[in-house]
């Protein structure tokens, strides 16, 4: 097979008209050749920290999805599914995802639970991770979210990172707004990367002391506007990623859309392709061809290097997309879960007080990094209840693993006028998490993902519209298209209701992520991300 095009050669920062031979899979020769063909060929995308599972979809239909915008290859952290199903799930992953040509190279979940303060599907321990990590098919060691484990010589957080070094694996970080002595203790335990930097000066200390900054930019966590001007100088030890993506925002782009808006900036288009194309292959030592002889064919042709529009993708030398068709060929699975608690009561959703004051998580709009503020509380016959008013609504967390109380607090910037919504990918332990204007609401809403065994829903006041996710309560066993369509069409009927966030539903499923900073809930309790420890939701 012959390729022929403007070769992008990003090593030798070279653009040249040429042609490429490819021979059971691999490229076997590159040679200057005139010809009249003005589209571009360079090394596929790569994604260099993302959780499958958020895009509510099985490895082989996001792939389907991915291959249309050049990506090849993600680095996928499957702690989503691991928090529901423990080893059983990450197993999953792998196994569906080599049914594909598709490269996802998967890591071993650092953290199930995340943290102790809440109630996870399944516990990974040191043990699964010494097993998990002999394995070819698990390439490193995913984000170790417990950075205060490691700040602290917590013995099995030590003993996970001691097992991927016995691998020579890497090890991912995850350790937002740590700066100072804290981080270069973090880095010292043998962490590599961290993508979870959201200002200027934190990721520049952090490269400045020898990790890797990957750029993010999710469906809910925007980092590239505050990293993108460290790439010029420090693009040799930078990446992209999406961390988490929606299924409607993966239909419309992915690395692809980080590269035209960083080409957009007057960035060098060489050093930009090396962060997308490059970085991750070195970093994380993939089996991902980088556009050279000998290398497996991983290749794309795309329109030009400013919108990156792609005309074709080429993995191992198979052409997966082309033109608008993806040839990618559906998989069978079967569907695996772990729901386990009754519908509840409207009752179960009083919290009663006389606190004039009550403390309130200030949700950030694409910032997974929330405020603590205290605000004013509303109280009707003893319940402290919802002020639409001022937008401080009720929030609650609902242990799906088992029956339990559910745990209350209230948030601010959802902005609901009316009904609740409600979803089962709650990061990290995925239990239950809704908010809205009212408790019968926040009570339909919460049903509504109960009957479905796991799923996401808006409740109004004349509609009610749930998307079931059957695989482990996060994922749907339908394709791309369809589900990426009802997720948007919830995200709009959410906006209808009030709320102003970019992608509530992203946002509301942060924000029972205890690790992030500095005020979430759990189905224990509100929780206070600075010092570790439960708080009181009364201020006064």
């Amino acid at each position: 097979m012959k390729l022929q095009g403007n070769i992008v050669d990003i090593q030798k920062q070279r653009i040249y008209k040429g042609e490429i031979i490819i021979e059971g899979g691999k490229i076997v020769a590159i040679t200057e050749k005139k010809h009249s063909n003005n589209n571009y060929i360079l090394p596929g995308f790569i994604d260099a920290h993302i959780h499958i599972e958020s895009s509510m979809l099985v490895p082989s239909e996001f792939a389907k999805l991915a291959v249309r915008h050049g990506t090849v290859s993600t680095v996928s952290d499957p702690h989503e599914i691991a928090n529901v199903l423990g080893v059983k799930g990450v197993e999953f992953m792998i196994d569906n995802g080599k049914q594909t040509p598709f490269k996802f190279n998967f890591g071993a979940p650092s953290c199930v639970p995340a943290t102790s303060f809440e109630s996870a599907g399944a516990v990974i321990d040191s043990e699964a991770i010494k097993t998990l990590m002999a394995n070819p098919d698990i390439k490193y060691l995913a984000e170790m979210m417990n950075y205060p484990g490691v700040l602290f010589d917590d013995e099995e957080v030590l003993k996970k990172i001691a097992w991927a070094k016995h691998n020579n694996k890497p090890i991912d970080g995850h350790a937002p707004g740590l700066r100072g002595d804290d981080i270069t203790k973090y880095i010292a335990a043998g962490i590599s990367t961290d993508h979870e930097c959201f200002t200027y000066n934190e990721a520049l200390e952090k490269l400045q002391k020898g990790m890797k900054v990957i750029i993010r930019e999710g469906s809910a966590a925007k980092n590239f506007n505050a990293l993108i001007d460290l790439l010029p100088e420090y693009f040799e030890n930078m990446m992209f990623c999406s961390d988490d993506k929606h299924p409607d925002d993966l239909l419309l782009g992915h690395i692809n859309q980080l590269c035209a808006r960083a080409v957009a900036r007057g960035l060098d288009v060489f050093k930009v392709l090396q962060v997308a194309c490059l970085n991750p292959v070195k970093h994380y030592n993939l089996d991902v061809g980088t556009l050279q002889i000998g290398d497996n064919a991983d290749c794309i042709i795309v329109e030009d290097l400013k919108h990156f529009k792609t005309l074709q993708t080429y993995i191992n030398g198979e052409l997966v997309y082309e033109f608008g068709k993806v040839n990618i060929k559906d998989v069978t699975f079967k569907n695996l879960n772990n729901f386990n608690c009754d519908k509840k009561e409207v009752s179960d959703f009083r919290f009663e007080s006389s606190a004039q004051k009550i403390r309130v998580i200030e949700c950030n709009d694409g910032e997974l990094v929330t405020n603590e503020i205290i605000a004013d509380s509303l109280i009707k016959n003893g319940n402290l209840i919802s002020n639409t008013e001022n937008d401080v609504l009720k929030m609650t967390v609902v242990n799906r693993y088992n029956n339990a109380k559910p745990a209350i607090a209230f948030i601010k910037n959802f902005g609901l006028k009316e009904g609740a919504i409600a979803s089962s990918v709650g990061h990290d332990s995925h239990n239950i998490i809704a908010v809205g204007v009212d408790d019968a609401s926040i009570c339909k809403a919460v049903n509504a993902i109960v009957n479905a065994k796991g799923g996401i829903c808006a409740i109004s006041t004349s509609r009610e519209k749930t998307v079931a996710l059957p695989v482990a309560g996060i994922m749907s066993d339908k394709d791309g298209e369809t589900i990426g369509k009802q997720y948007a069409q919830l995200d709009k009927m959410a906006k209808q209701m009030g709320s102003k966030l970019n992608a509530p539903y992203m946002s509301l499923s942060f924000m029972a992520l205890l690790v992030i900073p500095a005020l979430k809930l759990s189905d224990k309790g509100l929780f206070n991300g600075k010092n570790f420890k439960f708080t009181k939701l009364e201020a006064s």
